[in-house]
């Protein structure tokens, strides 16, 4: 198990790939190279951030912390509200209303695609600004320089990064799945009193998930394998170490973790996918994306 606690996180400049402002506190990450590595971050998006209708070859959740975005045809983000963003569904353009916060996990996910690491997002972009800019979230070729003229951002990168074409997954889903949380109803969970739990939805044949968990103070909740929690208020002992809000924990296959309340606690869970008997998709391996 691995437990983050935000406020010891620097924020970074990230997304250059992207148009506008963003900055990001990055709490866990995989394993790079396997199948379902990820990557779990806190973002900051100023008014000037823009991203044009594009789509991956990775899932997303996404958990709306302050602030709105906006997905132009597929609806806003509010504060409190969860999003699921499947591989090879266009979304977008995306855009803040005004300063935005949101927490992102990305994954490789059902179709065996993997996911860039962060390392080779920044490398990649750094060696295509040879060859091109980016603008909007468009990767633009040099007149001069052979290939497509205009190509997504991260596509641009995942391309130049494998050396091949990227060929997206049929989507299992047509659209994001956005959630609006204060409408699901408390339900308790089953041998451990003071805890309920709201859930939110169960995607794919891979059963990646998430859902909200609440813990009455002195409740203890046992945390499940191979999921990344956030805790979202509430403080106390995660496994053998403090939590606090914006605390990110990681709970590996095979593993489990004891969380007790001090206070009463909220707790939002992203279930990984069981990924196992899944064969890449790619000729090379494949690490973690922005």
């Amino acid at each position: 198990m691995k437990i983050v606690q935000y406020e010891d996180i620097e924020w970074k400049r990230g997304l250059q790939h992207r148009g506008g402002t963003f900055h990001y506190r990055h709490l866990l990450n995989g394993t790079p190279g396997t199948l379902g590595n990820f990557q779990f971050n806190i973002g900051q998006l100023e008014g000037d951030f823009a991203s044009p209708r594009h789509r991956h070859n990775f899932d997303q959740f996404r958990i709306q912390l302050e602030g709105t975005m906006n997905f132009d045809r597929n609806g806003k983000m509010a504060a409190g509200s969860v999003g699921y963003f499947p591989e090879g569904a266009p979304y977008g353009p995306q855009s803040s209303e005004g300063t935005a916060v949101t927490a992102v996990l990305q994954f490789g996910s059902a179709s065996g695609s993997g996911y860039l690491s962060r390392e080779e997002v920044y490398a990649g972009t750094e060696e295509l600004k040879k060859f091109g800019t980016f603008e909007g979230g468009i990767f633009r070729r040099h007149d001069d320089v052979e290939g497509r003229r205009n190509t997504d951002g991260y596509q641009a990168i995942w391309e130049h990064m494998n050396g091949q074409r990227m060929e997206y997954p049929k989507p299992r889903y047509r659209d994001p799945i956005i959630l609006d949380s204060a409408n699901y109803e408390w339900l308790p969970v089953d041998g451990m009193p003071g805890v309920s739990e709201k859930p939110l939805g169960s995607f794919t044949e891979r059963q990646c998930g998430a859902s909200i968990i609440k813990l009455a103070r002195g409740a203890t909740y046992r945390a499940g394998e191979r999921s990344v929690y956030l805790v979202l208020s509430g403080s106390g002992i995660a496994h053998d170490a403090p939590y606090r809000q914006y605390t990110a924990l990681h709970v590996d296959g095979g593993e489990e973790a004891d969380i007790v309340a001090r206070d009463e606690t909220q707790i939002v869970r992203l279930k990984l996918p069981d990924l196992s008997g899944l064969q890449a998709q790619l000729p090379v391996q494949v690490e973690a994306a922005e």
